[in-house]
């Protein structure tokens, strides 16, 4: 199975919304399913604003999209809207982008007040590129990911056991396959068939 994509659309790194990707991927380890990690502040700035899908960096960005069976978009939240940087990368996307895909997303604000964001700035963008299924989003505020001296991130346990929900569901509704519903019944033989009144 190709990997998981999780998309980091935070322009600096490291970042409160990337640390909620590592601890997903972690997760996905955990359960032995592989990730990648496309930070998109890496990929060339001029091909990204001028949508050029066919500069290589871009190319294979997208080609990683196509082929991921699902999708983890993380997002710090500016002006109660994510962020430009993954706007533009969503805007150079083709229509079907996320088609038949499960997309879980992520965002990170300064406060509760932006946690909406998810719900009307993001899911709609992720819903109009073909998403099958955008899952509940997980929202943390800056005092949920706190900095350490050391300068690493870390992510207060609530808000980890709401991750470790998330991808449990992900990995449920996203990378497992349902068994098909068969399109006929099985014929009863009518001595079989039971009435009661």
């Amino acid at each position: 199975m190709p990997p998981v994509l999780l998309i980091a659309g935070s322009p600096s790194a490291p970042s409160r919304s990337s640390a909620l990707l590592d601890a997903v991927a972690d997760r996905l380890a955990l359960r032995d399913i592989e990730s990648r990690i496309l930070r998109v502040s890496e990929l060339p700035a001029q091909a990204l604003l001028s949508a050029d899908a066919s500069q290589p960096a871009i190319a294979r960005a997208v080609e990683a999209l196509a082929a991921a069976p699902a999708v983890v978009v993380a997002t710090p939240v500016y002006k109660a809207a994510y962020s430009g940087l993954l706007k533009t990368f969503l805007d150079l996307l083709p229509q079907s982008a996320l088609r038949g895909k499960t997309v879980l997303p992520l965002a990170t604000g300064g406060s509760a007040h932006h946690m909406l964001a998810l719900d009307y700035a993001l899911r709609p963008v992720l819903q109009s590129l073909g998403a099958r299924h955008v899952l509940p989003g997980v929202y943390a505020s800056d005092a949920q990911v706190t900095l350490t001296p050391e300068g690493a991130y870390q992510l207060q346990v609530e808000l980890f056991e709401r991750l470790a929900e998330a991808v449990q569901t992900l990995i449920t509704e996203g990378l497992h396959k349902s068994v098909p519903v068969p399109f006929h019944f099985a014929s009863v033989p009518f001595a079989s068939v039971r009435c009661s009144v």
